[in-house]
Parts: structure tokens; sequence; C-alpha cells
């Protein structure tokens, strides 16, 4: 049994919130940090009672000021049928306020028709942040960042405390049915605590289009899962069956955003623990004593299984003959003991070594019907690295697929590699976009820690998450890679902050399957991305003098989201953009 990070926290924060009525179903502490700098009371001068207001899903609202934009009681969303749809509203209080609760009405039309159960409101935690600095993008944490709260985590929890002079942000979330008559539905947004209540009038406007669902969706999103990372966080014994259970919730959620790869690992740790926990093994290697070779596939077998049952099921992408150490480990059968083995890909071990392996996996995935699934992935390794690797696989295992992140603006070079995703900061060209496509190959993109925007750090603008595949769309890539998506720090439900880079890199979801704004926002983009395509092609094939000039305003509104440095008035680009895909018919 491993021991749990969060018994020492609690002692370190002060809680600004009730406990989670279902206490008894949870394993973590939900309890926020403590402000890091003294409040100003200053902004709260004049402000009396509680108030309530919808604000916008593009702010982050700081916990220890009032509300400071325009007071609305009453908002609009509007969305295709099958579409996810958000809303904020946002609890300010002069006074402490116990047991504040949020809940979304039933939506009806004025002609009685009523879409029920379909919204949910969910309160946003802070977490602690530092910020993206360009000087030190890949870096080690600089002294000179300093740490702030950022509203975040999206809670499970059904009622909360607001300490005097607080503000909390709820983040309401609308399904639309697949099946709702288009039209518009009229709903009430409750807030009540003691001695507190106040509703807001929530409008949902269905468009007369149909989203398929996230297992259908074109786009390609691969966001690299750390399955051991949920075993360590929740203490919980390594591939146990509590450690699969543990894991449904949040991968379930991966799922639900379309996500397409499963993330495998080959041996030791692909990336040299880079991460706050390792990786633990998916595949033990045992060296017999005539010095053949012994290769335990249960652990993998069980994960890629589990994945499968969720709906995740378009590749596999194990990781990796190029570990960012060079080094393998295996048990030698006659003494016992694990052997940790340098092979960089330059030396005679590297064939030695990988080559057996090769060929007994591939003949395991063909025996489980994956072969054709599985793909052997790099992550930015140098050509000269890949040019022996490359050249091993097409000689020992040529039906294994091949994936690369690439940032050695290489691409060109493995015409051959199936899932090629290349840096935000590279131009691949959309002839060789389309090749590949017409092949049956994947191209996508990437951000990481060297890039400022757009991204998905702890601090990045909310619609920074949504910009990252309209930046897909204008580039013509066929989807989005980044890691991780859960590789948390050592206490992700407070600081998301890690040794190195921006906070909010390792992670994009918490703990027992709780979102995020950041990952609520950047499903809605997938979204988008799923939409626009979908006009494209109905655009092309209506080919009509209309068809033509509203595929020439949605091109262009595409166009205008390719940039790699934030602009002025990218905001309102990218909503007017996001607004035209519910207005052409």
């Amino acid at each position: 049994m491993k021991t749990s990070f969060f018994a020492f926290a609690a002692a370190l924060l002060v809680a600004c919130g009730s406990g989670d009525p279902a206490a008894e179903t949870t394993r973590m502490d939900w309890n926020e940090p403590s402000d890091l700098t003294p409040a100003d009371p200053a902004p709260w001068a004049g402000i009396l009672g509680t108030r309530a207001s919808f604000g916008s899903i593009d702010v982050r609202y700081p916990r220890a000021e009032p509300f400071a934009g325009p007071v609305a009681d009453a908002a609009t969303l509007a969305g295709w049928r099958g579409e996810r749809l958000s809303a904020q509203a946002v609890v300010w209080t002069a006074d402490s306020l116990r047991d504040l609760r949020c809940t979304v009405g039933d939506f009806r039309s004025d002609d009685g028709v009523t879409l029920a159960g379909i919204g949910r409101a969910r309160f946003v935690k802070y977490v602690i942040s530092d910020r993206f600095l360009p000087e030190q993008a890949c870096g080690a944490r600089p002294d000179g960042n300093p740490a702030h709260l950022e509203p975040d985590l999206l809670s499970e929890e059904h009622a909360l405390d607001l300490a005097a002079r607080t503000l909390r942000p709820v983040w309401i979330t609308v399904d639309v049915p697949a099946d709702a008559r288009p039209g518009r539905y009229a709903s009430t947004v409750t807030l009540r605590a003691e001695g507190f209540e106040q509703r807001l009038a929530l409008t949902l406007d269905v468009v007369d289009r149909l989203l398929p669902p996230p297992s259908e969706w074109d786009y390609h999103l691969d966001l690299w899962q750390h399955p051991s990372s949920v075993a360590e966080i929740e203490g919980l014994e390594m591939w146990s069956d509590a450690h699969f259970r543990a894991m449904e919730p949040t991968m379930r959620l991966l799922a639900d955003a379309g996500q397409k790869v499963i993330t495998a690992t080959l041996n030791k740790d692909p990336w040299n623990c880079q991460t706050e926990f390792p990786y633990a093994d998916m595949i033990r290697w045992t060296r017999l004593g005539d010095g053949s070779w012994e290769y335990d596939f249960t652990v993998f077998d069980r994960w890629v299984e589990f994945m499968i049952g969720l709906g995740i099921d378009k590749q596999i992408n194990c990781y990796s003959l190029l570990p960012w150490n060079c080094e393998l480990h295996y048990t030698d059968e006659v003494s016992g003991e694990v052997v940790t083995v340098s092979a960089p890909p330059s030396s005679d071990e590297f064939r030695t070594l990988w080559r057996p392996f090769l060929e007994a996996f591939s003949a395991h995935l063909a025996e489980k019907g994956w072969l054709g699934i599985t793909n052997i992935a790099m992550d930015e390794r140098s050509p000269e690295d890949m040019n022996a690797t490359v050249a091993l696989l097409e000689e020992a295992a040529p039906e294994l697929g091949i994936a690369l992140a690439d940032n050695h603006f290489s691409y060109r070079r493995y015409p051959q590699i199936k899932d090629m995703c290349v840096s935000v900061f590279a131009d691949m060209d959309v002839a060789d976009i389309h090749r590949r496509r017409d092949e049956g190959k994947v191209s996508t993109y990437y951000v990481c820690c060297s890039s400022g925007f757009p991204n998905t750090y702890t601090s990045s603008e909310p619609l920074e998450a949504v910009y990252l595949s309209w930046f897909a769309l204008a580039h013509d890539y066929d989807g989005f890679l980044r890691w991780a998506y859960n590789s948390w720090t050592a206490d992700p439900i407070r600081d998301s902050r890690f040794r190195t880079w921006a906070a909010g890199d390792t992670y994009m979801v918490y703990p027992e399957g709780r979102s995020s704004i950041r990952f609520e926002r950047l499903r809605e983009g997938i979204q988008d991305w799923v939409k626009a395509t979908q006009l494209c092609r109905e655009l092309a094939a209506a080919d009509t003098p209309e068809a033509r000039e509203q595929a020439d305003r949605l091109e262009r509104a595409i166009a205008a989201c390719g940039e790699r440095i934030a602009f002025e008035g990218w905001q309102e680009r990218l909503n007017a953009a996001k607004h035209l895909l519910n207005q052409i018919r």
C-alpha cells in the first residue's frame, strides 16, 4: 500500500468550503489552499450582503475580490443538438455564507416541451499557480515567479460555505440532447444558502444541427495518460483491482472528450521520471538462464482492455524504443536481480535487446487483434536516433506502426510514420497533410512548456484551450496532442506547480474524475472543430452561390485563428468565429 500524499496538507491549509456530502465515497481531501497574500478590504467598501450574477466563461475571477463585471440576472446559451455548453455564475458576499447550493432547473419551451435533467452546476475551486515566463519556459521554477491562486478545479461538492469578503464561481454545464427539438427553452439557476436566495434566468437556443457523439468525432485527440499516477496519489497498490476502479472516472472523462489514443509503456519509465511519480512497468522483461527472453504482458493487456472498454480504441501508442535516458531494465532469472542497461540507438545493446522484444511483442499483438492499431512511439528524439530506430522497426517488426512527437522540424524524413505530431512552432505543409490523410495517416500538432500561447497552464486564459482546436483548423491538422492528461503533482488539488515548467503543464484534470475549466474549454474547442469540419463538407457539397459565400466567411474566420502569438483582439475574433458556427444554415 502506498502512503497518501495528502495527509500532510491538511495541517497547512485553511478550509474555505464545507465538507463533501459524499465524503464516504472520496479518498481525497478537497479543501482549498488559504490566501497566499493578505486580502485587501478596500474593494469591498460599500458592498453589503450577498449577490449573484452571470459572469463570462472567458474570465477567471479572483477569490478575494468582489465581482467587477456587469451584473446580469439572465444569460443565453446556443448550440447544436448533442453539444455541451457552459456558463459561469458568480456569487460574492461581504458576509460569511453557510451551505451555499446551486441547482439548474429543467429547460422548457413556451409550448410545453421539457428538456429535463440536462444542466448541472459545479463550484469552481482555487489552486496555487504561477505564470509562464518565456525566459525560463522549460527550466526549473524560477524564484521570481510568485505564487497566486487561480480558479480551475470543478468540484463535485453539493454545498460550500463562503467566508466573508470572498467570491465563488459556479460552472454550469448544459448537455443538449441529441433528440432535442430545435427552438428556445428557459430554465432557472437557483442559488440558495442560509439567509440568501437568488434566481438567474438561463435561456437555451437549440440550433437545428446535430453534433455526433464523442466516439464518432474525427478529431484526433491524444492526451497522454499516466495510470500509475492514480495509484500513487490515492495510495493504492499498483495495478490492483482498486487501482483500476480508481482510474475509471478519470479515464471515462477523457473518453467523453473524444480521446483516440491509449498511452502505454514498453519498459522502464520512458521519460526518465520527469514527473512527480514514475511510470510503472506495464511489461515485465526477464532474461532466462539460457540467455533467451520472457515477456509478461499481463498488465499491458489489462490496461489496453480497460481503455478499450471505455471506448478509447483507435490507437495504442507505446513508449518507447528511445527512452530519454536510453536505459532499459529487466530481471535476471539466475540472480533474481533487476539489471539496468544503457542502450543508445548507436550501440550493439540497442539491437540485441530490442529485436527479440519487438518480435515477441508483434506476435502478442497479432494474437490479441491489436497489431493494426499499435504504434511504437517516440517523443522529441533527434533525427540520428530516429534513423536507427526506424531501421530496426522496419527490419524486426514491419507490421508495427510508428508515432513521433517531432520538435526537430524533420517530419518529411519519415513519410512512413503513421502518427506524426509536430511542434506548434513547426509548419507542416498542407499538401503533406492531405497526402498523409489520403494514406490513412494522422497529422497533428502539440504545445508544451516552450509555448506561452496558446496553452493550458493553470494561469492560461480559459479561451486559449478553445483556440487550440481553432489553430488545428487553421493549419488543417487532424487534431492535437498534449502531455500530460494526469501526471499529477504531489498535491494536485491545491498546488498545480511542479519543479519545472509553468503550473498546470503536467495535468489538465484532477483526481477522482474532477474536471477543470481548462479541460471543459478544451472539449468545447474540439466540438467547434467537429462542427466546423462538418459545415465545410456540407457547404462544399452544396456548391451554390449562398453556400460558397458562407464557406468563404467560415474559411476567413478559421484562418484568423492560426497565429502562435497572442494578438490584439484575438478573443473577440475567436468568439465571433464560434458564433458563426451556429449561424450558418
